[in-house]
């Protein structure tokens, strides 16, 4: 949430009363929207925890989801340099856009948005039928299996750099980190935990 410092520096003046939010996914990266803010909406949106703003062609307070069940769970929100626009990282319930797509801006997904996609997909397979994928049976096989792999995946991808293999390097390294992906799933982990870890240490 905005703390009392950047609240009070807010431009309201300079948009009329409405700021424009640009609605990022918190996890991902992925930009999902465009919104405005007059201050109530800021503050409902505050307030609930869901985001929440000006429609200007309804002419009311809108909280995002109000109709669908697809709301936006704030995380976070964050002031430009010039305090006339604001960040909102969120995490969304279903899809942001109206059409039925993660996203307003369709197509205009970052490259990294992949492994975030992935990583759900991989998610989702824990529970299913070990006959339907690849993935689904690797996880039955048990944690000392799916370890084992992401062993021989490591060792595959170094042996494919020593030998200045680069077509077989991304392969190897696409498999080994797939395997990854999987083990930090079967240990109730994810990328965003690693990452974690990765700022922490940078710090």
């Amino acid at each position: 949430m905005l703390t009392e410092q950047q609240r009070a520096q807010l431009d309201w003046g300079k948009t009329d009363g409405l700021l424009p939010v640009v609605v990022q996914h918190a996890e991902s990266g992925e930009v999902l929207m465009l919104g405005y803010m007059n201050q109530e909406a800021l503050a409902v949106t505050e307030q609930t925890g869901k985001v929440t703003f000006w429609s200007r062609t309804k002419q009311r307070l809108w909280t995002k989801g109000e109709s669908s069940g697809h709301f936006l769970n704030l995380v976070s929100l964050t002031p430009d340099c010039d305090n006339d626009t604001l960040l909102a990282l969120v995490n969304p319930i279903g899809p942001t856009c109206h059409k039925g797509t993660s996203s307003c801006f369709a197509g205009a997904q970052p490259q990294w948005l992949f492994l975030y996609q992935l990583e759900q997909l991989l998610a989702a397979r824990k529970t299913a039928d070990p006959e339907s994928s690849y993935t689904a049976r690797l996880y039955a096989s048990g944690t000392k299996r799916i370890a084992q792999k992401v062993g021989e995946e490591g060792v595959e991808t170094a042996l494919a750099a020593t030998v200045q293999d680069k077509f077989e390097l991304k392969n190897e390294a696409s498999d080994l980190v797939y395997h990854l992906l999987v083990l930090l799933q079967d240990q109730g982990l994810s990328l965003g935990d690693v990452i974690g870890n990765l700022e922490g240490r940078h710090r």
